[in-house]
């Protein structure tokens, strides 16, 4: 019996937050009352085990049967049976403290289900987890003089990428062995990841990173161009380690790094093991369950959910596989029984190598599983964003070179269009469909990843066999095989796939299974909410498309202008109109520098000249420009109890008429000569880009609030550190880049607009006064007379 086999046990489990191990542990906790559990989990950075297993583990979903058993008790009946240290099967001596080595010495069997299980994965990451770990944990049974049962989980997929029968055997040990070296494959894969590390701080890349990050982030200030340089830099590294791992994978015959890395790392685990016994469990492609710990229960995205879910958005027209072949799924409550079993058997009886796979015994053809979706879909469709039903493709099966040319060449075309974008200055609805567009080319980009990754599984025609697995399945008496029933022959594909596991990934994958536009969350309504709850203690806004449809470029000419007879104010108009590209590229390189150059034109106006005529203004182009909307929030900020703060870029001049509305101005501040006459110059940064995070920080510093209840709200993705620095973000009107940045963090966008009838002037001009008022004007302009 195996509950009885494992009673009084005291077992070890790696990777108890993933898949397998989360069920693995209710199981056990379920159907083997009498064990003890001792959890090796990593700590988080900022969570450490113990808590990692109490949110990440026991608050799962598994455990609902239970909870419903125990109850109030079902915390304290836990806490008697499991025991969480600290470990890291990365680490040599997994970084166990001297008490956790002696908890760990107490272990009778240990099960390895940690792994690295993205096909994906970095090389070196691969290597560590999936080649290293199991032969860490039987070195520190060596050091620890101890011999428990080592129950190691692997995969099929070791077996590669070949044709027909694959037995439960060593790839080392059969006739498919084709010499290498782990400790060498070991070695290169450090020494790649050195070497492409450093390649990536070359210069030319850096520049590369550099240039990338400017793109995306536009002139978002120093500090944030840095962090995404540095970003991009490790996100390169990340992409060169993954395509090294395939590559080295294909020119072996594995279809990806983690078989791969499985596949060495039996082959040292069986070498370096000495006198610890070691049970080898390999599955196929794990999915949701078939009944516990209850039918449809899944933990994360598999590998064919992903495909599933983007042929039924249409996203998906076509994929690759063989109709004809067998795609070798099996549910893992019975790939967990199987191991249970494996243990229960100990060393004495446990095949040395055990296969939990269906295609050999009872087939899912590839053709069957895209009939059972295809007509699932039909008869439950997705909708789309409008609640109209998304038609699902007739798929074909076509190679993998064709579809990923297809997708290749659609993500080509998304990338040019988004750059095309990216150079208009576009805002508001017309900047969010230029977000759209890059959310289409990420969903291609997915598309082509899941070819990439998954083509070879479904094109893959080995036929995995069992022989072991029936055999222990056979020594079972009827009561261990209705308890713990790890035999594929039970599983009804159609029912499964239409029943238990199609329902269970659409409600999984939280996508619109229901017709109708999507009405009960309205997500832009609950942001408001939060933004304007009285708990926030800081609302900043910008001023320029923020609040107003007006720039500094309008204001100067508002008031260059005001002074000027009409033949100089069209000569005025259509020079800076031709002005107006290069100010445009100096504000996307540098919001600051810009200013700084555009400033340069106050030198030598008259400051109460121009104090004056910025109280006409306010009222004139400042208010008939405001969004009403804009004006309307920052009241309902302060009726909250929330003090308002205005930081921008404008002059602080040109904003002294909206000081009624905010406790605060953070403006911008030109210095005076002795004459009275401004000096064109700046004598402190202007508050843009990162100093607008810093003084919002600083404020909070000196007043005693918190950054964290703070909201802001600006337009562009020069803002993007101030946005960051705050607990709510606001993106108002924003430009492209922005609107991408918000729509992928998930921030409030708002659209406002100026009050209808509002005046529209290609570039605002002054009220035209009289001879005997155009006395002085602003410099760069010219009198009636001519003078400059």
């Amino acid at each position: 019996m195996i509950a009885e086999s494992l009673a009084g046990k005291r077992i070890a489990i790696t990777g108890a937050t993933g898949f397998v191990g989360t069920a693995l542990v209710e199981r056990l906790l379920r159907s083997v009352p009498d064990c003890q559990l001792v959890l090796l989990v990593r700590d988080g950075q900022r969570t450490p085990a113990a808590r990692r297993t109490q949110r990440e583990i026991l608050k799962n979903d598994a455990f609902d049967r239970l909870r419903a058993e125990f109850g109030d008790e079902f915390d304290t009946a836990v806490a008697g049976r499991v025991t969480t240290i600290a470990g890291d099967v990365t680490i040599d001596g997994l970084g166990l403290s001297d008490d956790d080595r002696e908890i760990f010495r107490t272990c009778d069997t240990i099960i390895h289900s940690a792994a690295a299980v993205s096909f994906d994965s970095p090389l070196p990451s691969a290597v560590e987890i999936n080649l290293l770990g199991p032969t860490r944990l039987a070195e520190l049974c060596h050091e620890l003089g101890t011999t428990p049962h080592l129950v190691a989980v692997s995969t099929c997929y070791v077996a590669g990428n070949r044709r027909g029968k694959a037995p439960e055997e060593l790839v080392s040990e059969g006739p498919f062995d084709i010499g290498l070296d782990w400790r060498s494959e070991v070695a290169s894969a450090r020494r790649l990841k050195g070497d492409t590390d450093a390649e990536s701080r070359s210069e030319k890349n850096l520049l590369r990173f550099r240039k990338e990050a400017r793109r995306e982030l536009g002139a978002a200030g120093a500090p944030a161009l840095a962090a995404k340089t540095e970003q991009l830099r490790n996100r390169w590294v990340k992409a060169e380690l993954v395509q090294a791992g395939r590559s080295r994978a294909a020119s072996l015959g594995w279809p990806d790094a983690y078989a791969y890395t499985k596949a060495l790392g039996e082959q040292a685990l069986t070498e370096i093991k000495g006198d610890v016994p070691v049970s080898i469990v390999r599955p196929s492609i794990i999915e949701s369950a078939w009944a516990e710990p209850k039918p449809g229960w899944i933990r994360g995205f598999r590998m064919a959910e992903p495909v599933i879910i983007s042929y039924a958005r249409g996203l998906l027209k076509e994929f690759p596989g063989v109709p004809e072949g067998t795609v070798d799924v099996i549910p893992v409550d019975l790939v967990v029984a199987a191991i249970i079993g494996v243990a229960a058997a100990g060393p004495e009886r446990a095949p040395a190598i055990t296969q939990v796979a269906s295609g050999g015994i009872n087939p899912l053809r590839y053709r069957t599983m895209v009939d059972f979706v295809s007509s699932w879909f039909t008869r439950n469709p997705l909708y789309d964003s409008d609640g109209q039903p998304i038609i699902v493709p007739t798929w074909d099966f076509p190679g993998r070179g064709r579809v990923q040319k297809q997708l290749t060449r659609a993500t080509r075309a998304l990338s040019t269009a988004e750059k095309a974008l990216h150079a208009l200055p576009l805002r508001g609805k017309q900047a969010e469909f230029a977000a759209t567009l890059e959310n289409r080319r990420i969903e291609l980009d997915a598309a082509l990843e899941y070819v990439e990754l998954y083509g070879l599984y479904t094109e893959c025609e080995a036929i995995y066999q069992v022989d072991n697995l029936l055999a222990l399945w056979d020594s079972l008496d009827a009561a261990d095989q209705e308890a713990f029933c790890f035999d594929p022959r039970v599983v009804d594909w159609d029912h499964y796939v239409n029943e238990v596991h199609l329902p269970s990934i659409v409600q999984h994958a939280r996508v619109k299974s229901t017709p109708g536009k999507h009405t009960p969350i309205d997500r832009p309504a609950r942001l408001r909410k939060q933004v304007l709850d009285p708990k926030r203690h800081v609302a900043a806004f910008d001023l320029e498309n923020t609040l107003i449809a007006s720039n500094v470029v309008e204001s100067y000419s508002w008031l260059a202008t005001r002074r000027l007879d009409t033949p100089d104010r069209v000569r005025y108009v259509l020079r800076t109109l031709l002005e107006a590209p290069g100010l445009l590229r100096i504000d996307r390189q540098d919001r600051t520098d810009f200013l700084r150059h555009f400033y340069r034109r106050y030198e030598n106006a008259p400051v109460e000249q121009i104090e004056h005529d910025a109280r006409e203004m306010m009222t004139q182009l400042i208010i008939t420009k405001s969004f009403p909307a804009g004006l309307r929030r920052v009241r309902e900020h302060r009726a909250a109890g929330h003090r308002t703060i205005l930081i921008t870029g404008a002059l602080s001049f040109n904003v002294e008429g909206l000081r009624p509305l905010f406790d605060e101005i953070f403006a911008a501040e030109m210095s005076v000569k002795p004459d009275g006459t401004y000096t064109g110059e700046m004598p402190v940064v202007p508050p843009t880009g990162e100093a607008r995070a810093q003084l919002l920080a600083d404020y909070c510093a000196a007043e005693g609030l918190s950054l964290d209840e703070c909201v802001a709200y600006a337009d562009s993705s020069s803002d993007v550190p101030l946005f960051e620095a705050v607990g709510f973000p606001v993106a108002v009107n924003p430009e492209t880049r922005l609107a991408a940045i918000a729509r992928k963090r998930g921030w409030l966008v708002e659209h406002w607009s100026k009050a209808s009838g509002s005046p529209q002037p290609i570039l605002p001009i002054g009220e035209l006064l009289s001879d005997r008022e155009r006395v002085v004007v602003v410099p760069g302009t010219t009198t009636t007379g001519g003078r400059r």
